[in-house]
């Protein structure tokens, strides 16, 4: 199934390059609770195999960026286009953590704890991702401050440029 050109199974929206996000797609119910306009629920996700079939160790894998609809949420907002742009940063702030985790899967040299391996690269690259979303919100206060909001979109388009070799 297709929502606002992006790839959707099981309610995830999949990073495309050209198609940003749309207010339409915050689908989840607000937390009145919480001071913030939106939130982006977003993450990564990877599949791998490993086989010595053609008799040496072949390692294959997929990683992929997603947003999460029913768990991303907005509520009214002063200057929408401002704060979209800065939702659609934390999406690229995942996809650029994908292509670093691509890149890792890569230079990967098959050794034989690969599940074990394969599973500290991801929770090192999550959480490099996760320290990231949160300094890039304490930094800009939540989109606030409007100087910090710039720097840090120059700085994740520079990083995606850095790793374009690793965009599908």
């Amino acid at each position: 199934m297709i929502l606002n050109g992006y790839s959707q199974d099981k309610r995830k929206i999949e990073w495309a390059e050209k198609v940003r996000l749309s207010w339409q797609d915050f689908q989840g119910t607000p937390d009145e609770n919480i001071d913030f306009s939106a939130n982006t629920n977003s993450g990564m996700s990877y599949f791998w195999n490993y086989s010595t079939s053609t008799g040496k160790p072949e390692l294959t894998h997929e990683v992929k960026s997603n947003f999460y609809p029913d768990l991303s949420w907005v509520k009214e907002v002063n200057n929408p286009e401002y704060l979209l742009a800065h939702e659609q940063l934390h999406f690229d702030i995942t996809e650029l953590h994908v292509r670093k985790l691509r890149k890792r899967l890569t230079e990967y040299k098959v050794g034989r704890s690969v599940r074990q391996d394969l599973k500290k690269l991801y929770k090192k690259t999550e959480a490099e991702r996760v320290a990231m979303q949160n300094r890039f919100d304490k930094e800009t206060s939540h989109s606030q401050i409007k100087e910090a909001e710039l720097r840090w979109r120059q700085l994740i388009a520079s990083r995606l440029a850095e790793y374009e070799d690793y965009t599908r």
